[in-house]
């Protein structure tokens, strides 16, 4: 701190002549202690530099204070007079504070002209009043319970500032005397009297003063409350016991509100619980208001309140929810029955099913069976029944006696009866049921009458029998007739129509079909009159209730529709070529039948293949029996007749005795023969010959791929591919053991194919093995070890010497002087240090071509000749030293 003093005097000096000043400073000033703020400690002024330059806003100012402090400041009085006062930012204690303050006070002018002097600041004591420590300071709240015994409360307590020792005694004592209070010298607080709180003052207001020995004091406020135990049970504060109430009230209805009071709470029942200790479902309370609430439907008509609409419930109040004071009471309710319930049927639609036979007085309903009312007293639990209305009722049935109920027959219900039938033969009544009490409730029952037919009349066919005619040339499925059968009675069923016997052929079970629905007769395939001329059926028609039977006679009408038949049906006949006009050929005759057509009506005619009509039919027509005659004869001289064998097709057709008129439209049947008939030359004849075509047969066989069989080529490519896999394995496996174990070398190289070298060295032996390889070297490079020259190849790496192996590398002797450094030897079995990638390049050759000159030397080191040089790869990435002999 003197080392900022000195500073700023000096620089106060150095700013040049007269210097800026503080005038009082230094000084000495006091102040009392707790001193509010703004209070004045000391005044000064400033006395300007020569240049009077103003004070700097802001300054003077406090820059520190030993000790350090926020309790004072610096105020302008005017540009040259300020003050110091206190901030109120700290409390000033004698008592407990520092009692001296040294202040350095810090002026500065526009020209930077300063100066420093110090305000020497001691607090004086003053004599402060005693003080009450915490809450008691602010005033207290105490608590007694009720029924307590007279005696100590509180003991009060306050403590002079000025007295550090608590030596000095304080007096305590009551500003407002009470009868129920005393307090001592000491300030120990006593009751006098027992309290209640029901009965008196549930609370107290006492002031407290205390007193140092100089007569200086304080007071503060006691609030004494009177706590309230629970020692009262609550009461009751409505007599009411019994409540009648109406069933069906809706749930959330209050019924009845029981009230309670604790003289605990002075009448405020929103501390009071009340609740429902009988089990019941109808009803229940609200713990706080004590309402009574009906929980659910309340039925007088249902269950036990039927026999017996009394409700008994006991109420409980409690004044908390556990322990404490509790009171119950009992109270009734009566449930009074409403007609509630309107008149009920078991069911309200009945549907009667009434013979139309049935006899007038019949009794047809009696409601009463299906009828009631649930409610549970009189007169609400009766009913009656209104007048009946409805279609058709009237003059059919009747209420008998009136409002009874009981439904009786009074009417016809013919079912035939037009006006039975115009109603449809049903009938509907409508009943009121309803109660005889207000609000007179009411339920429609409808009552469906419905006539039940019976069969008074048989099922008969229009005719006592049928007869129908249809041509054997009809085609399936043609209407042959209809039968037709009626019943009297209503309603009408509907009849079906069956076939019950005839009808059958010799090739089916029945040839005709009847309609079931229609009665329509049919042919199901074509009938033949040669076979049957004639048809006998029965028919049978059925309904819902009866059947009936007729017979029906179908007649089958003939027809031209069989071909003439002849034998032979086809026939070979050879002639002389020389055989006389009229001859009946062989004696051949056609003999002729038609199961439709006389022996006379037989015409005949020859087609296609009589050349130049040298054939003929005697007699054409007529009869059923006929000749093959020559009409002319052959000429083969002329060129007439060319070809010798003929193949005739006779036509046979029954129309001879139909007129040419009639023929044109009617139905014409024709056969056909089939004669093939060959002329023999005479022997001096020549015989020109047609050679006959040659038929050539050409079979196609083509396969046709379906789609669903895509499994067939897939499995045989699969297949395929499996077989060919297996079978390049075997070849392969194959090859290698062939390669490994057959014996393929010539005599010549079964010699050993590694021959050993001899150098000068004996310790240093290198074995070379080489193989022959014609290989193209098209590049040279020198060896970085030995300096030679070699031949390479690019693609391979093949190498080769270039010179005669007077260029191969002398391995030197180890000098004993150490002028040349000799290479290690390796041991058997391992191999040779390499010492960089160009060196072991140098010495491993890979491949070298046993002609290009290379090869091993023999022992007195000269290069060997080609006899006993063997090829093969250099292995190893140098070269393998033999052991030493």
């Amino acid at each position: 701190m003197q080392e900022v003093v000195l500073f700023l005097l000096l620089l106060g000096v150095l700013s040049g002549g007269q210097a800026l000043h503080l005038i009082h400073l230094p000084a000495m000033s006091k102040v009392a202690e707790n001193s509010p703020p703004e209070t004045s400690v000391h005044m000064f002024a400033v006395k300007l530099s020569a240049s009077l330059s103003p004070v700097v806003p802001g300054f003077p100012l406090i820059i520190n204070s030993s000790p350090l402090t926020r309790a004072f400041r610096v105020n302008w009085l005017s540009d040259t007079d300020f003050e110091v006062v206190t901030t109120g930012m700290e409390q000033l204690d004698f008592e407990e504070g520092p009692h001296i303050f040294d202040l350095q006070i810090y002026v500065k002018d526009d020209v930077a002209v300063t100066d420093l002097q110090v305000l020497t600041v001691q607090v004086t004591d003053v004599n402060e009043p005693p003080e009450f420590q915490g809450n008691l300071a602010k005033g207290l709240d105490l608590y007694i319970v009720e029924g307590t015994k007279p005696g100590f409360v509180y003991q009060v307590e306050a403590f002079d500032p000025e007295d550090t020792s608590q030596n000095l005694p304080l007096s305590y004592l009551l500003i407002s005397p009470s009868k129920n209070f005393r307090m001592s010298a000491n300030g120990t607080l006593f009751s006098t009297t027992e309290f209640d709180f029901e009965a008196g003052h549930s609370s107290y207001h006492l002031i407290v003063e205390v007193r140092d020995s100089q007569g200086l004091g304080a007071s503060t406020e006691l609030h004494v409350n009177i706590v309230n135990i629970n020692d009262e049970i609550p009461r009751f504060t409505n007599l009411t016991h019994m409540y009648t109430i109406p069933e069906e009230l809706s749930p959330g209805i209050i019924v009845a509100h029981i009230t309670a009071e604790d003289p605990d709470d002075r009448g405020f029942t929103s501390f009071l619980l009340y609740s429902i200790t009988t089990v019941n479902s109808y009803f229940m309370i609200n713990q706080l208001t004590g309402a009574i609430q009906v929980a659910r439907r309340i039925d007088r008509d249902a269950g036990e309140l039927r026999q017996n609409p009394i409700i008994s419930l006991e109420v409980l109040v409690k004044d908390r929810p556990s322990g404490g004071q509790e009171n119950r009471k009992q109270i009734t309710f009566t449930v009074e029955d409403i007609n509630d319930n309107p008149s009920t049927c078991t069911k309200f639609t009945f549907s009667i099913m009434v013979p139309e036979r049935a006899a007038r007085g019949t009794s047809l309903l009696d409601l009463n069976k299906f009828c009631f009312d649930d409610d549970s007293e009189a007169p609400n639990n009766r009913f009656n029944f209104t007048t009946p209305s409805g279609v058709g009722r009237g003059s059919r049935f009747l209420q008998d006696p009136a409002g009874s109920g009981k439904i009786v027959l009074i009417g016809d219900l013919d079912y035939e009866n037009p006006s039975n039938l115009a109603a449809g033969n049903k009938y509907t009544m409508i009943i009121q049921v309803q109660d005889v009490a207000a609000p007179y409730y009411k339920n429609n029952i409808y009552i469906y009458i419905l006539t039940s037919p019976e069969n008074e009349f048989p099922l008969v066919f229009d005719s006592p029998s049928y007869a129908f005619a249809v041509s054997e040339l009809s085609p399936p499925r043609t209407q042959v007739g209809r039968v037709q059968a009626t019943d009297k009675d209503f309603p009408q069923s509907r009849i079906t129509y069956s076939i019950s016997a005839g009808g059958a052929s010799q090739q089916y079970p029945n040839i005709f079909w009847i309609n079931p629905q229609t009665g329509e007769l049919q042919l199901v395939t074509k009938a033949d009159y040669e076979t049957i001329p004639v048809y006998i059926l029965r028919i049978q028609a059925t309904n819902s209730e009866d059947s009936s039977s007729v017979t029906v006679t179908v007649n089958i009408i003939e027809e031209n529709d069989e071909k003439p038949i002849c034998t032979p049906n086809s026939y070979f006949l050879a002639i002389p070529v020389d055989l006389k006009v009229g001859t009946n050929i062989h004696n051949f005759k056609l003999t002729c039948t038609d199961l439709d057509s006389s022996p006379r009506s037989f015409r005949y005619s020859i087609g296609a293949g009589n050349i130049n009509s040298h054939f003929t039919f005697s007699p054409n027509a007529g009869s059923n029996v006929t000749s093959l005659i020559l009409a002319t004869r052959f000429d083969y001289a002329s060129g007439l007749d060319k070809i010798w064998n003929y193949k005739l097709l006779v036509y046979i057709t029954d129309d001879n005795l139909l007129s040419g008129r009639k023929r044109a439209g009617a139905l014409v049947e024709t056969g056909t023969v089939t004669l093939s008939i060959s002329v023999i030359p005479h022997p001096t004849t020549i015989i020109t010959t047609t050679p006959k075509p040659r038929i050539t047969y050409q079979i196609l066989r083509k396969n046709v791929y379906s789609p669903s069989a895509w499994y067939v080529p897939f499995v045989i490519t699969l297949g395929s591919m499996l077989l060919l896999g297996l079978l390049v394995s075997m070849i392969v496996l194959l090859a290698k053991a062939i390669h490994r174990h057959c014996p393929c070398k010539t005599e010549k190289h079964k010699k050993t194919l590694v021959k050993k070298v001899e150098m000068k060295n004996t310790k240093r032996e290198v074995m070379v093995e080489t193989m022959q390889m014609n290989t193209v070297f098209d590049g040279e490079a020198t060896d970085p070890v030995t300096g030679a020259i070699y031949e390479f190849n690019s693609k391979t790496g093949a190498r080769k010497w270039k010179d005669s192996l007077t260029q191969m590398p002398k391995w030197k002797e180890s000098s004993p002087q150490g002028a040349a450094p000799r290479r290690p030897v390796p041991q058997e079995g391992t191999r040779t240090p390499r010492s960089t990638d160009k060196e072991r390049d140098g010495l491993s050759i890979k491949v070298q071509a046993e002609d290009a000159g290379l090869g091993p030397r023999s022992q007195d080191s000269m290069p060997s000749t080609p006899k006993n040089r063997n090829s093969a790869f250099t292995r190893g990435a140098s070269p393998k030293r033999h052991p030493e002999k």
